[in-house]
């Protein structure tokens, strides 16, 4: 009898399931599929239009998407678990019985899930302006990304629907609760996401009563339980299909790529990049990184975590406004060619990173972009190279900070399917942190290391580095920097150092951002 396990990655607009065989650890079937309401900014369903800023998803579509692929996948054969990758921070309101209230009230905008890009920063400022004990291990503050702020904005903005929300939960825990009929939330998303504690809980006196919205949660590579009957009904899987207890996306791949030990620097570089930093001792958190936690990531590991809320996204914004080819991807193809046989730097253009505000070092959704040495002879290749150096500038600030506070990287690797799909800017990368970069050759390193955690959930592998070896990548390929090239970036990187630290430079970015546009009467 042939034995599978299914991975499940759910991002942005889509989610992706890749089914893997036990005995062979080969990836032989995947399937995507698009989420029927994509991401709302504009109006629900029914036509309500959403105030700025707001990025709602309806968490119907991730049930509905969770029966595509696991039917298409499972259908009759024997999966032995199911592992789940999901971004972060995406929490919703739901009752007791996991109804999420955008099904009962489909006109209320704060009855839906806010995905990681809806950013509260007003409540975020209010929290971090009362420290409290809780932000030790956050720089002191929490992002208008997380569940804390989320939760203040729907209980100051839509108080009767929060005192209808009797639980608070990240999407990758509420479809796990689906999918099993158990609510078991993962302790990634509760300790990076929500500032629990193993020995204080979750913070108090933040939100009202928000503490009995959420639940003590489960370290990562636990079981939240089979699949309920009715789901194995719908799908037609068999076998103990155990499903492992979510984890957050960027965090979710790193047994795919073999970030599996101590000293590893890990680049997930998807529409944002997240970087992660593997321990097996603590340290104080380095100034600017946004957080650490103990078996949220990695059993048995302290996992530091930072990143750039917009990355892919930068140059997929650059590309749709600036199209060169007959789509985007042509575009995108015709740019990188052109970037390539570009000198570093080479229209002296810096920009700074910053088109969907900053986490690392400042931790301020407000901030915006900056494009800095325009002249009448600049090209639009030259700005799509400074758009992608940027990329690479916001990586070293970040990259920068663990050895400044006691955690030299070993190894950096560059994982997802930008760093797959764009050697380009992995050269870059390498060039501008001076360093060696490794690239794990796996595709869909996602989803196949929710695989590995649901193998882990399921014991059939007894350790994350047994799933790494048996399922993760088979060969790693390796980026090296080029001399010339890092001495010239090291000297625009000054340059970005000096305008990202720039008080002014800060006042004028969230002063634009912030302007509101009257009609001329």
């Amino acid at each position: 009898m042939t034995t599978y396990l299914i991975g499940l990655d759910y991002g942005s607009e889509s989610a992706r399931g890749v089914l893997v065989e036990v005995e062979s650890g080969r990836q032989v079937a995947q399937h995507v599929h698009p989420y029927r309401h994509g991401i709302m900014t504009r109006q629900l369903p029914g036509g309500t239009p959403l105030p700025p800023d707001f990025a709602l998803q309806n968490a119907e579509d991730y049930t509905e998407a969770a029966f595509e692929i696991l039917s298409r996948l499972g259908r009759g054969r024997t999966v032995a678990g199911v592992g789940l990758g999901f971004t972060a921070s995406s929490p919703l309101p739901a009752r007791t019985d996991g109804v999420p209230l955008s099904r009962l009230h489909p006109d209320a905008p704060h009855a839906y899930v806010k995905l990681w890009k809806h950013n509260a920063q007003t409540y975020a400022d209010a929290i971090n302006a009362r420290p409290g004990p809780f932000l030790a291990n956050f720089g002191g503050r929490v992002s208008g990304e997380w569940l804390l702020a989320k939760a203040a904005q729907i209980a100051a903005e839509a108080p009767m629907l929060w005192a209808e929300t009797d639980r608070f939960i990240e999407g990758g825990d509420w479809l796990a609760w689906q999918l099993t009929g158990r609510e078991a939330r993962g302790l990634g998303f509760a300790a990076y996401k929500a500032q629990f504690s193993a020995a204080a809980g979750y913070p108090q006196g933040v939100v009202a009563d928000l503490d009995r919205r959420l639940a003590t949660p489960l370290p990562v590579g636990s079981p939240a339980g089979p699949l309920s009957p009715q789901w194995r009904d719908l799908t037609g899987i068999e076998g103990p299909a155990i499903v492992a207890v979510a984890v957050i996306d960027s965090h979710v791949m790193l047994p795919a790529i073999g970030g599996v030990t101590p000293g590893a620097f890990v680049g997930a570089l998807g529409t944002s990049a997240a970087y992660l930093y593997l321990s097996d001792v603590y340290r104080p958190l380095p100034r600017g990184i946004e957080g650490v936690a103990f078996d949220g990531s990695m059993r048995q590991l302290w996992c530091y975590e930072a990143g750039q809320p917009s990355f892919g996204d930068t140059l997929a914004w650059f590309v749709r406004a600036f199209p060169r080819g007959a789509d985007r991807e042509d575009s995108f193809r015709i740019y990188n060619a052109e970037a390539a046989e570009l000198p570093p730097v080479a229209g002296r253009l810096v920009a700074l990173d910053w088109l969907g505000g900053n986490r690392v070092p400042y931790a301020d959704g407000a901030l915006s972009g900056l494009l800095a040495g325009l002249t009448r002879e600049t090209t639009a290749a030259e700005i799509y190279l400074a758009l992608m150096e940027s990329l690479c500038f916001g990586a070293r600030a970040i990259y920068d900070l663990f050895p400044a506070g006691g955690l030299p990287a070993e190894r950096v690797l560059m994982a997802s399917g930008l760093a797959r799909a764009n050697p380009l800017l992995i050269q870059i990368m390498a060039d501008v942190l001076d360093h060696p970069v490794e690239v794990p050759e796996i595709a869909n390193a996602t989803a196949v290391g929710a695989v590995i955690h649901g193998a882990v959930a399921a014991g059939t592998v007894a350790t994350y580095a047994e799933g790494a070896e048996r399922f993760g990548a088979q060969s790693v390929g390796q980026v090296l920097p080029r001399a010339a090239h890092a001495r010239r970036y090291q000297k625009a990187y000054e340059i970005y150092q000096r305008l990202a630290a720039g008080d002014e430079v800060h006042a004028g970015l969230r002063a634009l951002r912030g302007l509101e546009i009257s009609p001329l009467v």
